[in-house]
């Protein structure tokens, strides 16, 4: 019997930025020379090979963390229209037709509200489902750590998916979900915390994020980000001409100067540099670019705030810019963007200097 095949390029996306995502699907499967159709939806974007061949080759080269507007990256087979007198057996014998087998099932919606709504309708065929794919034969031990995601896009349709170890994200939806801490000055200070949690490994954080290191806060008022430095013993000079939270300054660690965040300089090389600045693209990059190439900081994490429209050609056209800059000075870095659940109309950079 014939498999299906799993022909289409599935990722879940903030929902807003679907055309910015399809656009970066677009963008590698040009890159690689694979011809496909596009389509999208609320919270999703996907790409179908023309042809109707397996999409896996395109998936591995556009490795998952490369990716800037996606949330997860999967592997799919084609949508499925579901019955309500039976939801779950088409869904099995797709599988079966696909010969596929995983170790997990995550059920997953569209981050929007009508999403949510299907919480208790899922709740309500987990387990049949389970129970059904394990008689089958589908739902295993050891299947390589395969994943099958059931991506419910209402409650008549879901498009079934594949992720693999090493080339997706952990998270369910793709999505961090960090609690707001009281005491931090502002809700902004989540963005610095989710970015750490995504371009430095846990076990880096004692040797990358400690104590008695030194950072700077470009446009740091009332506190945000310099209040997550601080909460790792870091010692902060945070630059702003606004008045900084009280109770952070209180503590010892913040020498706060009423600067220019665009052209004060630090007095020596520091581990950090952070900035949430809001002010076009391309001028906080040459900003960045100016700490980098000089190696004022070891690392940086900072924020582009990104255009209503072509959000994801202002991305590439910043990242090249940076790309090139640090090459032409014989700089070597490593560079990682993404559009982090707590951020909005904007992305997240993180730039490690290599010795």
């Amino acid at each position: 019997m014939a498999h299906t095949v799993p022909a289409t390029w599935l990722v879940y996306c903030r929902p807003g930025f679907e055309k910015d995502a399809l656009a970066e699907l677009e963008y590698h499967a040009a890159e690689h020379g694979f011809p496909c159709d596009p389509e999208r939806g609320e919270g999703w974007a996907s790409l179908t090979r023309k042809e109707g061949e397996p999409i896996n080759p395109l998936h591995r080269l556009a490795a998952f963390e490369r990716l800037i507007f996606a949330r997860q990256s999967l592997v799919a087979l084609p949508e499925l229209g579901l019955d309500r007198e039976d939801r779950l057996s088409p869904i099995v014998d797709q599988l079966f037709e696909a010969g596929w087998s995983f170790d997990a099932i995550w059920h997953e919606t569209p981050d929007t509200n009508d999403g949510k709504s299907l919480s208790r309708l899922i709740k309500a065929l987990s387990r049949p489902l389970e129970s059904m794919l394990k008689k089958r034969g589908a739902l295993r031990r050891n299947a390589g750590g395969r994943r099958l995601h059931v991506f419910w896009k209402n409650g008549a349709c879901v498009q079934l998916g594949m992720s693999f170890p090493g080339n997706r994200s952990e998270l369910p939806g793709g999505i961090r979900r960090l609690r707001a801490p009281s005491r931090a000055p502002s809700r902004s200070t989540l963005k610095l915390e989710e970015a750490w949690h995504e371009f430095i490994p846990k076990q880096e954080w004692e040797t990358r994020l400690a104590a008695h290191m030194t950072a700077a806060d470009l446009g740091a008022a009332p506190g945000g980000w310099t209040w997550q430095l601080v909460q790792k013993g870091i010692y902060v000079y945070a630059i702003d001409n606004g008045p900084m939270n009280a109770e952070l300054m209180a503590t010892g660690q913040v020498e706060h100067l009423k600067e220019d965040g665009f052209t004060w300089e630090p007095p020596q090389r520091l581990d950090w540099l952070v900035c949430d600045i809001v002010d076009k693209p391309m001028r906080v990059l040459a900003m960045v670019e100016r700490w980098l190439v000089r190696r004022w900081c070891r690392e940086a994490v900072f924020n582009l705030k990104l255009p209503m429209k072509k959000r994801w050609e202002e991305v590439v056209k910043c990242l090249s810019h940076l790309e090139s800059s640090l090459a032409q000075a014989g700089v070597k870095s490593r560079i990682r963007c993404r559009h982090l659940y707590h951020d909005r109309e904007e992305v997240t950079v993180h730039v490690r200097l290599e010795s």
